[in-house]
């Protein structure tokens, strides 16, 4: 007999202008795929205990792998992950990136188009085959090449049945709007954190917000590098005290209350740490705790 697997129901968001309803919070997968990453086991636990919690939207990329030798890594986690499930996966989102490259290990932008081409086709093959990539973003400008160039192959895998739905990563708000002259766009993937709120002085944020296009921090919690000074930003520890909740849980909550346009995707490696940040959904900040930690990290 097979067990099936009842899923938790969350807060849902819709992905841009496409009618899809996701998960308020997704999951990243990079934490899975590079440096030291956890036991291919573990990680399986994660993204099924996320979908459990009721995850529909789950974020990956080529380019998550220690090398090139390990190129599209995480995207076969992540496949191996949602077919070995046995809940109901009908409803879950898979992102995934492409257009950087991991010589040795480091990151590199490669906009070419025949390139692009290629890596689009992979991926498809490693979800299956079977059905569109659900969200193609492209993962970085490369200035070797024009946003046209590089975004045609993702146009031409649309109407291929390719892709179903283009997005694109560390653009700016001009880059967006030449991005949108080839295609449509419905997601915006940039870093922001407390220690990186560019997105709310560039116009990037504004601009999603105005055009209805999903708006995907990356590195909420400011990354490796600053991972474990959170504890340093006073309002936000005070203010996860009041609440009995985790730092994590107050750094999502921020952001989630900056625009109705942000979906919050922290990666995890652990399945604590997923359990812990679903929790975030349920996490409402006052006008004046928002402003205190705007202005802690100002």
């Amino acid at each position: 007999m097979v067990l099936q697997t009842k899923t938790r129901s969350m807060e849902t968001k819709q992905l841009g202008n496409t009618g899809v309803y996701v998960s308020a919070i997704g999951l990243g997968g990079m934490p899975m795929s590079i440096y030291d990453r956890p036991p291919e086991s573990q990680s399986i636990a994660v993204i099924h205990r996320a979908l459990d919690l009721g995850i529909t939207f789950i974020d990956t990329a080529d380019s998550y792998c220690k090398d090139e030798s390990d190129k599209h890594h995480n995207e076969r986690l992540i496949h191996q992950a949602l077919t070995s499930y046995q809940g109901d996966i009908s409803q879950v989102i898979v992102a995934t990136k492409g257009g950087l490259m991991r010589p040795d290990g480091s990151w590199g932008r490669n906009g070419n188009p025949e390139h692009l081409r290629q890596t689009i086709r992979e991926s498809f093959e490693i979800f299956g085959g079977d059905k569109p990539i659900d969200l193609w973003q492209y993962h970085s400008p490369d200035p070797n090449y024009t946003i046209e160039a590089s975004l045609t192959p993702a146009k031409e895998a649309v109407e291929a049945g390719l892709i179903r739905f283009v997005g694109v990563s560390n653009f700016s708000v001009e880059q967006i709007k030449q991005a949108r002259d080839v295609v449509d766009i419905v997601s915006v993937q940039n870093q922001y954190s407390p220690w990186h709120r560019q997105p709310e002085t560039d116009g990037v944020l504004q601009y999603c917000e105005q055009e209805n296009i999903t708006f995907l921090p990356w590195s909420p919690f400011g990354g490796m590098r600053r991972h474990g000074n959170l504890p340093d930003i006073q309002a936000i520890a005070q203010i996860a005290q009041e609440k009995n909740v985790s730092l994590y849980c107050i750094v999502l909550a921020w952001l989630s209350s900056k625009s109705p346009c942000i979906l919050p995707i922290p990666g995890a490696s652990k399945v604590s740490s997923i359990e812990d940040t679903v929790t975030a959904v349920n996490v409402k900040l006052s006008d004046a705790q928002v402003q205190k930690i705007n202005q802690a990290t100002s």
